[in-house]
């Protein structure tokens, strides 16, 4: 095993330069420009998948993005690990804020700066490279191990969720190894074993047929961004706690355990805080921050659209006003039964005045697994013996709706084996990605593969 490790140490720059290929790629999934890019990043992980000595490699044509395959099941009697990510990252927008271009590549202060960088192809990679090195030292694995990366995680994992329903068998395995969350902290080996589900909603709110002066017809009319607004406000009260009848009764409480472990972190809100840029932080009444950004489930408005918003003045009532909503879960409840919740109270809440339309965007299960399956357990002494750290638990507040999948159809747990941070602007210009974690993230998947075969 430690010739394993030390070939994965030995082989740091040039996992580096094969990074910043992959990287290159524009991949982005939400725009029909870069198909071809999303087929070249798909080509690029199915030939690192054969390089790495898997030998079956395939790529997966949907009605979206493809698919990649990649199966090696030469350990009979041993667990099967299905391995996933994604190749797929999200637009670069806005362009300007970026130090260096997005699909150019930068290595400084030990970190590599491009879009995708952690999320997802960096931490993605890091399962490649150590079954690679498996092959090259051992000629085998100590484990089964399947791969499956898409290209569409970042617009809700549409084709996958198709094949896995099409194809359980195929995919059949133990346990489902993922990097796509982070550390809790720098250097801290960390589990993710909680995930917040979402219930994403647009408002759209009609009043008069046109556009209308502002002068002329103000006070006379109801101003459908103005009605907007006070339905949002009235979905949280003063002690922002959403209002939405019934929409706690299934919520899981905290175990005491929990609290204990979530206590033991010692978060500081006043670091967080200063790291956000905000005098103070708020939330729910009643619970910390980290209950607040784990536990507890949520209400935002994500965005408003209506009315006059270019430069200078236009006095004008808008014909029509939307605006999206977004509300995070957590277990057990249910996204199809609060988009229904959401959709009689908002309703209530309109008055005669106008016209109201109310679409479900999105929805996503929340998930919560236990922390002493064998799949777990392996993953917290692999991640303790690659960091020299006791590898710590926690829930994450954003939701990755595959794993829910995976899970049910499956029925595997789920490894959540987040190397990336929160604060590497995933999502974000200047996305980057430490590669401290990348190479420690290496040596976890290694430890991982030969603890679970144990």
């Amino acid at each position: 095993m430690e010739e394993v490790i030390g070939y994965l140490q030995n082989n740091q720059e040039k996992y580096v330069e094969e990074l910043k290929e992959f990287l290159s790629i524009p991949s982005i999934s939400t725009s029909k420009e870069n198909k071809n890019d999303i087929n070249n990043a798909a080509s690029f992980v199915e030939r690192k998948l054969k390089e790495a000595g898997m030998n079956r490699v395939e790529i997966i044509q949907t009605e979206g993005h493809p698919l990649v395959y990649g199966e090696w099941l030469g350990a009979p009697g041993k667990p099967t690990v299905l391995i996933y990510g994604h190749y797929d990252v999200q637009p670069v927008d806005p362009i300007n804020l970026w130090s260096n271009p997005p699909f150019e590549p930068v290595v400084k202060n030990g970190k590599i700066w491009a879009r995708g960088a952690t999320d997802d192809k960096g931490q993605m990679f890091v399962h490649i490279k150590s079954v690679e090195a498996f092959f090259k030292i051992m000629g085998s694995l100590p484990v089964n191990v399947k791969f499956i990366i898409e290209g569409e995680e970042e617009i809700g994992s549409e084709s996958l969720e198709k094949f896995i329903s099409q194809n359980q068998s195929m995919l059949k395995c133990d346990a489902v190894l993922i990097s796509d969350t982070a550390l809790y902290d720098k250097g801290i080996p960390t589990l993710t074993y909680g995930l917040r589900g979402l219930c994403y909603m647009e408002i759209e709110v009609t009043g008069p047929k046109r556009d209308l002066h502002s002068g002329s017809f103000g006070g006379a009319v109801a101003n459908p961004a103005n009605v907007l607004a006070k339905i949002i406000s009235k979905l949280q009260d003063k002690n922002n706690k959403i209002t939405i009848p019934h929409f706690y009764e299934d919520v899981v409480k905290l175990t005491k355990k929990e609290k204990e472990d979530f206590k033991a972190l010692k978060f500081s809100e006043r670091g967080f805080a200063k790291e956000l840029g905000v005098a103070e932080l708020q939330g729910e009444k009643g619970y910390t921050t980290l209950e607040r950004i784990w536990v507890r489930p949520t209400l935002d408005c994500n965005g408003i659209i209506g009315g006059f918003t270019g430069e200078g003045a236009k006095t004008v009532i808008p014909s029509k006003a939307t605006a999206k909503i977004s509300m995070r879960l957590v277990p057990n409840q249910d996204p199809q039964k609060i988009t229904k919740q959401f959709e009689k109270y908002v309703k209530s809440l309109a008055p005669a005045s106008v016209k109201l339309k109310i679409k479900a965007i999105h929805g996503a299960y929340p998930v919560l697994f236990p922390q002493d399956n064998p799949a777990t357990l392996s993953a917290a002494a692999a991640m303790q013996k690659a960091f020299g750290k006791k590898t710590i638990f926690m829930r994450e507040g954003g939701s990755i709706p595959i794993v829910t999948t995976f899970s049910k159809k499956l029925k595997a747990p789920c490894v959540l084996m987040g190397i990336g941070l929160n604060s590497e602007n995933l999502h974000s210009p200047n996305e980057h990605f430490d590669l401290n974690h990348f190479k420690l993230g290496m040596l976890s998947s290694a430890y991982f593969l030969n603890n679970y075969s144990l």
